[in-house]
C-alpha cells in the first residue's frame, strides 16, 4: 500500500490528473440480488447517495482560502491556471479563495473535485499532531515527502513540504484533537487501504482537513461520520452507490445505514470494497472518477 502511494505521487508530479464526478447512466429497472430482497432502481440509489441539490456541511469556511493563498499553501495563479482548461473557476470557488464567506460549505457533483483540492491544501498545511506524530512521519516509509498527498500537491508556492503541518489555520483544543484522531482512525477511502489517520493520498489528507474544521466548530462525533460519508460519496460516487445497493439487498436503506460502519475498513477500504463486489455487481458501470488536482 505504501509503495503504491509513492508511485501515485510520482504520477501526480508528472502531470495533474483530472477529477471527475458523477456516475454513468444505467438502466433504471429494479434489480434483485441473490435473495428475495428487491433493490431500488439505480436512479433511486443515486438520488439517495448523491442528492442532486448537494449536501450542506456543518462547517463554515470563513476566510480560510484567503489565509492559504497568503501563506502560499495555495498559489492562486497556479490554481486559476489549472481550472482555465476546465471552463474557469465558478463564482463560488472564487469566493472561497479570496473572501470571507459567511455560509457553510456545500458539496455537490459539480464542485466535489474543487472542494477536494481546497480541503487537500487545508489538510496538508494546517499544523496537526496527526501529521507530526502519526504514520506519515514513520521513518520506515522514507519521510512524509514521498506520498501522493504531499508530492502530489503542485499548487503551492515553493515545495509542498515547506507548508506541511506548518500553518495555524485551524486551532483545536485537546478534546477536539482527540476527537479528530479518534474519528480519523475509523474513516477509510476505497482508493487505498489506509485510514484518514494515515493520510497518504489526497482524499485522506483532504478529509483530515474537513475533520479538523468540523471539530473546531463543535460538530458532534456522530455528525462528523454522517457528513464524512456524504463527502466520500461525492468523491467516490460509483463505490457508494454500489454499497447502497449492497445494503438495500440486506434490507437497509441508505438513510438508515450506520455512517461509522460504512466508512470503516469493512466497506470503505480498497480491500473492504472488493469484498462487497464479490457479493454484488456494481450498481453502475465504473466511471472515470479519480484522484487529484
Amino acid at each position: 500500500m505504501i509503495s503504491a502511494s509513492i508511485i501515485i505521487a510520482a504520477l501526480l508530479i508528472a502531470g495533474s490528473w483530472i477529477y471527475t464526478t458523477g456516475v454513468k447512466n444505467a438502466p433504471a429497472e429494479k434489480v434483485v440480488l441473490g435473495s428475495n430482497q428487491s433493490v431500488p432502481a439505480v436512479a433511486d440509489l443515486e438520488s439517495a447517495v448523491l442528492p442532486a441539490n448537494g449536501v450542506v456541511l456543518p462547517a463554515k469556511w470563513g476566510d480560510l482560502g484567503l489565509q492559504m493563498v497568503n501563506a502560499g499553501v495555495i498559489d492562486k495563479a497556479k490554481f486559476e491556471a489549472l481550472y482555465e482548461g476546465r471552463g474557469g473557476l465558478d463564482a463560488e470557488t472564487k469566493q472561497l479563495l479570496s473572501a470571507a464567506g459567511g455560509g457553510n460549505l456545500k458539496i455537490n457533483a459539480q464542485n466535489a473535485g474543487t472542494l477536494l483540492n481546497l480541503l487537500w491544501a487545508l489538510g496538508l498545511g494546517n499544523k496537526n499532531a496527526v501529521l507530526d506524530n502519526g504514520p506519515m512521519k514513520d521513518s520506515r516509509y522514507g519521510g512524509a515527502q514521498n506520498f501522493a498527498s504531499t508530492a502530489g500537491w503542485t499548487l503551492a508556492q515553493g515545495n509542498a513540504m515547506d507548508h506541511y503541518s506548518h500553518h495555524s489555520f485551524v486551532s483545536l483544543s485537546k478534546d477536539q484533537q482527540d476527537l479528530v484522531e479518534r474519528v480519523s482512525k475509523n474513516i477509510y477511502r476505497p482508493c487505498c487501504g489506509n485510514s484518514v489517520y494515515f493520510p497518504d493520498c489526497n482524499h485522506g489528507i483532504a478529509m483530515l482537513g474537513l475533520l479538523e474544521l468540523m471539530a473546531s466548530q463543535g460538530v458532534s462525533e456522530a455528525d462528523m461520520y454522517k457528513y464524512a460519508l456524504a463527502v466520500n460519496s461525492y468523491w467516490f460516487p460509483d463505490t457508494y452507490v454500489t454499497i447502497a445497493k449492497y445494503m438495500a439487498a440486506k434490507g437497509i436503506s441508505w438513510d438508515k445505514v450506520d455512517a461509522k460502519e460504512v466508512l470503516g475498513a469493512a466497506y470503505s477500504s480498497s480491500a473492504g470494497y472488493q469484498k462487497v463486489l464479490t457479493e454484488t455487481e456494481p450498481a453502475v458501470p465504473k466511471s472515470a472518477g479519480g484522484c487529484a488536482v
